[in-house]
């Protein structure tokens, strides 16, 4: 079958894939996709009952914001069986295609070196990230207050790390009356965060004050919180991990300690997927398009 310019091919998620769906449909793409229940799908758009026959000759596959684990488990919602990916499902992708995902694990790159196609990783791009950690700092929020005996306000919040949610969970915090604490290593984000009214504490001096703390988020992709580290918190602190799994948190040591502490990643799928869809839907067509128009070129 000859597939038009426009072609490609999405393959699982949740509602969040179900909102691009919609859009690029709307924006004219000819789509094939696979791991979604045909009624919630538009009927323009051709349902796969398999991965090889949803990528086999695709020139861009779009997959989840989770991807493929290396444990070749496709994130999808709706499919509760699970989906096991194997070498064989990619076979079929053409040469020189275009693979889009959040995270991709080891396997998935394997799977681009066997077969030839390039993989992009959007997670930590700017016009995903941003725009992501508005539903990821109010998701940690939530967790946080559905948790916690005491109220956000008042209370003493460290957040580890500065890059893009820490950023905006510090603001809303601070907005909510709570006294922030922000453990960095780099001089201008401490500086920042002086300016926007945090206190500060350098990352490497973190076991001075983590001891104060009340509710701790980590957005560091490093094991900064290990025995040593969690021997010194409060109790009944709450520890929320919001970097990619496996985070940045000793989870077998806090449990042996009898400290709470909760792994949180994709919090924007979970809390608002329609909003998150559409942040995906505002992004994929410029990336898509570049890609479709350097095949076309070359």
């Amino acid at each position: 079958m000859i597939w038009g310019d426009k072609n490609l091919a999405i393959v699982g998620g949740d509602a969040r894939e179900i909102v691009l769906i919609q859009e690029l449909v709307h924006k004219g793409y000819s789509l094939r996709v696979f791991g979604f229940p045909v009624n919630m799908i538009p009927k323009q758009v051709q349902v796969c009952s398999t991965v090889s026959e949803a990528v086999t000759g695709a020139r861009v596959v779009i997959l989840p914001m989770p991807g493929i684990k290396d444990n070749r488990q496709l994130y999808t919602k709706y499919m509760p069986s699970g989906v096991k990916v194997e070498k064989e499902d990619f076979s079929g992708i053409g040469s020189g295609a275009c693979v889009f995902v959040g995270v991709a694990s080891g396997y998935l790159k394997s799977l681009a070196k066997l077969f030839s196609f390039h993989l992009v990783e959007i997670v930590e791009q700017d016009m995903v990230a941003i725009p992501n950690s508005i539903p990821t700092a109010e998701g940690a929020i939530q967790l946080a207050m559905e948790k916690m005996p005491i109220t956000i306000h008042g209370a003493k919040v460290l957040v580890i790390g500065f890059g893009r949610v820490a950023d905006t969970l510090a603001f809303t915090l601070k907005g909510l009356g709570a006294n922030v604490t922000v453990a960095a290593r780099n001089p201008a984000q401490l500086a920042k965060c002086c300016v926007l009214g945090y206190q500060v504490v350098e990352l490497n001096n973190l076991a001075k004050y983590i001891g104060e703390a009340d509710l701790i988020y980590n957005t560091v992709p490093a094991p900064v919180l290990g025995e040593k580290m969690l021997n010194q918190v409060k109790k009944d602190v709450l520890i929320i991990d919001l970097a990619s799994s496996p985070g940045g948190t000793d989870f077998p040591a806090a449990e042996n300690l009898g400290v709470t502490a909760v792994l949180a990643p994709g919090l924007p799928g979970k809390v608002a997927p329609i909003t998150a869809g559409k942040i995906l839907a505002r992004v994929y067509p410029p990336f898509i398009d570049s890609w479709l128009s350097r095949c076309t070129d070359g």
